[in-house]
């Protein structure tokens, strides 16, 4: 009796965190244009590469792929293991770009929570709607 109460308490738990979670899996693209100024500097999302390439489309887009951009070799052997830029594999890049791409140029050590990174790719799919 007592480990169904448990189980059913942890059960309830899990289904909170995961609608909590699916609420910010769409982001707010006003909100992620304000994260993505921690991104400017070296981003941009005109189709212009800077430090680093455009973010233009990255969604769906292959990894190490923009024209014109010198990637690292690092970058390059995960777009092997990781072709697309899908939602999953850019959040965990943005939470922790030197653990999903170890030897990674990019500098920035990740955004910490997951409603930043929800808002951000919320941003990235439609930059527009952030105006």
């Amino acid at each position: 009796m007592f480990n169904s109460k448990i189980r059913l308490a942890g059960l309830a738990l899990a289904s909170g965190l995961l609608a909590a979670s699916a609420a910010h899996a769409d982001g707010d693209p006003v909100a992620g244009a304000k994260v993505f100024k921690k991104c400017a500097a070296c981003h941009a999302v005109d189709g212009k590469n800077k430090v680093g390439p455009h973010l233009d489309g990255i969604l769906g887009r292959p990894v190490a792929s923009v024209e014109d951009y010198k990637y690292s070799k690092a970058m390059e052997e995960h777009a092997a293991e990781i072709p697309e830029w899908t939602e999953e594999a850019l959040a965990a890049y943005l939470h922790n770009p030197k653990g999903v791409v170890p030897k990674t140029k990019m500098a920035f050590v990740g955004l910490k929570k997951d409603e930043d990174v929800a808002n951000v790719i919320a941003y990235l799919k439609d930059p527009s709607a952030a105006k």
